[in-house]
């Protein structure tokens, strides 16, 4: 009876002892899935920053032009330390986003557009710009979401409304690739933009100058799976629900480039102007970034010696 309470004791032990190893094992790769979360919660903190602004009647009397410019600069304090802190994030060629008038921004979708939450701070400390931008119309179905994206200016957009937008003397942002590129694209950084021409009519329409952007290893921050993006393309394809799962929020170095502007030319089509912004964009992917990305590069890239 003794030698059997032994064995028991020696069987828990083992169980134990095997928990331990598997939970060490799966430890970095539960970490990587669960890391997202954290811009989930850096979002809904932006968005907790607008509740309590919208409370604050008195707001009126010291914003008389905007009252929500106190809420998007402090929102924009908050994302520009992060992106220093957690990514020794840099911009090169802010120069290129004027101070006034329109411009358009077509940049190349990441997994999550961190990098552009990261540009629209650093454009309204830094430059005086609060740059309009076109979501995805799931973004304005999460619950908590619709006030931030009013407030910032972001907007499902048509040809005419972004337009528009243009004529009025705004900058707007848009990634032609939009969902389908940040979740099925892969470490290569091919641009997958189809035929979609409504940003090329958009800048045509408005007669504004474009400006190309790529921010470096936006690819390495956050990754999509492999076989999520072979397993699951039929069933976005089919519903456009965005179900691919992420994982990620490494700490890796970003630094965006802005592009020359680009100007439209007399009697150029959509088509041809949508294929000299491409590849433009392209161009700017193949300067600077290493292909195919890797994200232990990416990592060591924050330390000076290691950047090209």
């Amino acid at each position: 009876m003794e030698s059997f309470t032994h064995c028991i004791e020696y069987i828990h032990s083992l169980d134990i002892d095997y928990l331990k190893w598997v939970l060490w094992v799966l430890y970095p790769v539960i970490i990587s899935f669960l890391l997202p979360l954290v811009i989930l919660v850096c979002i809904y903190i932006s968005a907790l920053i607008i509740f309590v602004y919208g409370q604050r009647i008195k707001i009126k009397d010291a914003y008389s032009q905007d009252i929500w410019d106190g809420a998007r600069k402090a929102i924009a304090a908050f994302w520009n330390a992060q992106s220093k802190i957690w990514h020794g994030y840099e911009v090169e060629g802010l120069d290129n986003i004027p101070r006034t008038g329109p411009a358009l921004i077509i940049y190349y979708h990441g997994v999550i557009p961190v990098d552009f939450y990261y540009v629209l701070a650093t454009c309204l400390l830094e430059r005086g710009r609060l740059i309009h931008a076109v979501g995805d119309k799931f973004l304005f179905s999460i619950p908590g979401w619709r006030k931030l994206m009013k407030v910032l200016s972001v907007t499902p957009g048509t040809v005419t409304s972004c337009a528009q937008t243009l004529r009025d003397g705004h900058i707007l942002g848009i990634a032609p690739g939009g969902v389908r590129e940040a979740l099925f694209g892969n470490e290569e950084y091919k641009t997958m933009w189809g035929k979609r021409l409504g940003f090329a009519k958009v800048a045509l329409q408005a007669n504004v100058p474009v400006i190309p952007m790529f921010t470096m290893n936006c690819r390495e921050a956050f990754r999509t799976p492999g076989w999520s993006r072979v397993l699951l393309r039929g069933v976005y394809e089919r519903t456009r629900l965005p179900i691919v799962p992420i994982y990620g929020f490494f700490p890796v170095k970003m630094k965006t480039i802005f592009g020359e502007p680009i100007f439209p030319t007399p009697n150029v089509t959509p088509h041809e102007f949508a294929q000299i912004i491409k590849e433009n964009v392209d161009n700017l992917i193949n300067t600077h970034q290493k292909r195919p990305g890797n994200i232990l590069r990416a990592l060591f890239e924050r330390i000076p010696m290691f950047r090209r």
